[in-house]
C-alpha cells in the first residue's frame, strides 16, 4: 500500500504559517525550533540550516502526522487528507485523536467537521490572530475540491 503524503495545496499552506527560520530559536513555549517549525532533540542553540535542509526537516517531520491521519481517520480526499495533516502537525496527534473534528470527519459528516476547525484558535487561553487565520485556511482547504 502507498502512503500517503500531504499535497502542494498543503505543503504551501503549512509553510505559510510556519515561516522559515534557518537558524535556530527559542519558540514562545520555549522550545529549540528551526526551520518551518521543526522541534526536537536535533535543535540545539546556534545551528544553522539551508532552505534545502529547512525542506527535508519539514518533510521528514510532516511523515509522523502523515501516517497518524492516514492510520487514524477515515480516506479523505487529497484536500482533506492535507487540512487534517496540518491541523496535527500545529495541535499534535493527541489532541486530532480526540476532537470532535476528527470524530465528526470519521462519521462521514464533512460540513460539520469543516466547521470544527474554527474553535482550535486559542493559545494560552486567548484567541490568536494567526491561529484565527491558519484555521481559516485548513478548514477552506478540507471543503475544497
Amino acid at each position: 500500500m502507498t502512503r500517503r503524503a500531504i499535497n502542494k495545496a498543503g505543503l504551501d499552506l503549512v509553510k505559510s504559517f510556519e515561516g522559515l527560520r534557518l537558524k535556530a530559536y527559542l519558540c514562545p513555549a520555549k522550545v529549540w525550533t528551526i526551520g518551518y517549525g521543526s522541534t526536537g532533540t536535533h535543535v540545539k542553540p546556534g545551528l544553522v540550516i539551508t532552505a534545502d535542509q529547512a525542506e527535508e526537516l519539514l518533510r521528514s517531520d510532516l511523515r509522523r502526522f502523515e501516517d497518524y491521519v492516514d492510520q487514524h481517520c477515515k480516506p479523505a480526499t487529497d484536500n482533506q487528507f492535507a487540512a487534517l495533516v496540518s491541523f496535527a502537525f500545529n495541535v499534535g496527534e493527541g489532541n486530532l485523536r480526540t476532537s470532535t473534528l476528527r470524530r465528526l470527519h470519521n462519521a462521514g459528516d464533512y460540513a460539520g467537521a469543516q466547521g470544527q476547525f474554527a474553535r482550535w484558535n486559542k493559545g494560552g487561553g486567548k484567541v490568536l490572530a494567526g491561529l484565527v487565520r491558519r484555521r481559516e485556511a485548513e478548514a477552506k482547504l478540507y471543503g475544497a475540491p
